[in-house]
């Protein structure tokens, strides 16, 4: 038996729908509110933060505990401590890589994928 990584997480097809579905939401997201552009906001100051997110992900790990919960809040956190724009693009794709592969989680438990799941705000 060969394992590939392909980035389907054990799902034929999984990564492109779940980044279709993130590509369509993008979409609405521009026809709703347009193109904007805001500051980034992130800087040293929210260094602590993901500094208390890495122990509380290594904790969790060590103790059989971990979550994407976890996974998740200590990438964003980390990308919130940036403020070198390379650095913080960097850590944004890793926030969306771990995002994406949770969708690729849920879709791996059978839960039916739904392309227009947004919530109504």
């Amino acid at each position: 038996m060969s394992i590939t990584h392909d980035g389907d997480f054990g799902v034929p097809g999984s990564l492109g729908r779940a980044l279709g579905d993130v590509g369509a939401e993008r979409v609405a997201q521009d026809m709703r509110w347009g193109i904007r552009d805001h500051p980034d906001g992130t800087g040293p100051h929210a260094g602590e933060a993901a500094e208390l997110a890495k122990g509380e992900t290594a904790a969790a790990f060590a103790d059989g505990s971990l979550t994407w919960r976890h996974i998740l809040i200590e990438e964003v956190l980390e990308a919130f401590a940036e403020d070198d724009p390379a650095r913080l693009r960097a850590e944004l794709v890793q926030v969306a890589a771990v995002a994406t592969k949770w969708i690729q989680a849920l879709d791996r438990r059978g839960l039916p994928a739904e392309t227009d799941a947004r919530p109504a705000d």
